[in-house]
């Protein structure tokens, strides 16, 4: 590979690091549509894959029967049987509905990650870790921003 191709990928692959792909999503929007219906905060997790702050979330320490949907298209996502508290400062659950997250490799840290999102509108939601508890082992450290809360 000759060093022009190279930096020609380079930067076009630098590009693209926070963009989420809504090719093959059931829900799509324009980046305008989704910058109308989401606050700054919210678009910037939910479609650029960023990180809200650890512990800002009032989702964290909320213990209510009901289930975390979707902001970007209401899909019902985690169960609240599901959740517990890992402690890291983000709401954690153990496992996430039947179908209703994708995931895909993370590398834009040094360690890979696993992240995930919506499967209907491609949100990102947060991450998955393999420190969970049983019965499955998994930790789905996701931005409250990316949810809303509806009672059981």
């Amino acid at each position: 590979m000759d060093r022009r191709l190279f930096l020609t990928t380079a930067l076009a692959g630098a590009a693209l690091p926070g963009a989420v792909l809504t090719q093959g999503f059931a829900v799509t929007r324009t980046d305008a549509e989704w910058r109308a219906m989401l606050s700054p905060q919210e678009y910037r997790v939910m479609r650029r894959e960023g990180t809200e702050r650890a512990f800002s979330s009032p989702l964290d320490k909320h213990w209510e029967a009901g289930m975390y949907h979707c902001r970007g298209c209401d899909q019902a996502l985690y169960s609240s049987e599901h959740k517990y508290d890992s402690g890291t400062g983000w709401p954690s659950f153990w496992q996430a509905q039947p179908g209703a997250i994708g995931t895909k490799p993370d590398r834009k840290l040094i360690v890979l990650r696993t992240e995930c999102h919506c499967s209907r509108c491609g949100s990102h939601l947060g991450h998955i870790f393999s420190d969970g508890p049983a019965p499955t082992g998994q930790r789905h450290c996701i931005n409250g921003v990316s949810l809303r809360f509806r009672a059981a």
